[in-house]
């Protein structure tokens, strides 16, 4: 017998369900669509080779570091491991390890392997990892665990028929100067005889904010790239709330992702020939290395300290 879905469970398998019209494009639009990306990455690719940049890898983080500050985006200080910023990727593996288990372990067990595999890892998060005191790891472990508890009370039991990848990699193309690329938290579904199928989730803490919507675009255009056929639903999961933002994926959509990313491409071109950066006060000035000697972040800070007082 099939376990009754609590009502978070039941409005998620909802949203997920194909409508019972299939989805299909124009096929002649989103051919369009991917000869433009082609000229243009072309071009782009030109103009880097003419002053001496071999390659550039576009991300979600790239593209919403270079569309903010934009000396921010050039002296970024290196990523330190800390209990917060790893938490989210220990639940990721975690939830990882639980769409491709045999059987229902318990989210501390999931949580424990991920942690044992992240440190065997010879990186920054590996060594962050094995060298955890026993404080530090019980907090990492209640923390990642709160998460993985909070998928699987949103969730229904993901089923090997919705074909659940989680930490799905995509990248277009496979080789040239500049490569667009990411990690999705989690698919369902896939591209099946021209009709499109699949579903891009990313899990998400805390609320939401604008640049989620967007890195959700961008993961739709890439796959759209990679398999000419565009996933038909993209969607930010709030696990605290237990909802989900969906959007219908539409060529209006990826065609917003297109300007969004060349936008991107555009700047760090316009970067690599000798522009000067420009300056946006915005939430990162709170941890940027150059706010000391930055006039316009000090202020906006205190002005934002003015305000929360």
């Amino acid at each position: 017998m099939t376990p009754a879905l609590n009502p978070t469970q039941q409005r998620t398998l909802d949203l997920l369900r194909r409508p019972p019209t299939p989805t299909v494009f124009d096929r002649a639009a989103i051919d369009h669509l991917i000869d433009e990306v082609n000229d243009a990455l072309e071009m782009f690719t030109h103009r880097l080779e003419t002053v001496g940049v071999d390659s550039l890898f576009v991300n979600k983080t790239f593209i919403s570091s270079i569309l903010g500050c934009e000396d921010h985006h050039l002296h970024r200080a290196k990523f330190v491991p800390n209990i917060g910023t790893t938490t989210g990727t220990v639940a990721h593996r975690a939830i990882e390890l639980l769409i491709g288990w045999r059987g229902e372990p318990l989210p501390s067990v999931l949580v424990d392997e991920a942690i044992a595999r992240l440190s065997e890892k010879p990186n920054d998060l590996g060594d962050f990892l094995a060298g955890l005191s026993d404080a530090d790891r019980a907090d990492l472990t209640n923390a990642a665990t709160d998460r993985v508890v909070k998928f699987t009370e949103s969730f229904p039991p993901l089923s090997q028929r919705f074909i659940p990848v989680a930490e799905s990699s995509i990248r277009w193309p496979e080789a040239g100067g500049i490569i667009l690329g990411g990690k999705s938290d989690l698919t369902l579904g896939r591209a099946e005889n021209g009709e499109s199928r699949k579903v891009i989730i990313d899990l998400k803490t805390g609320g939401s904010w604008p640049n989620h919507a967007d890195d959700l675009r961008f993961y739709a255009l890439v796959d759209t790239l990679r398999t000419g056929i565009p996933p038909r639903l993209i969607a930010s999961f709030y696990l605290d709330a237990g909802r989900a933002v969906p959007e219908t994926v539409t060529t209006e959509t990826l065609r917003a992702a297109v300007r969004r990313t060349f936008d991107a491409i555009h700047r760090a071109v316009e970067l690599a020939e000798g522009q000067s950066p420009q300056r946006l006060p915005q939430a990162s000035c709170r941890w940027c290395p150059l706010i000391a000697e930055c006039a316009e972040g000090s202020a906006w800070l205190a002005e934002q300290r003015g305000d929360d007082d």
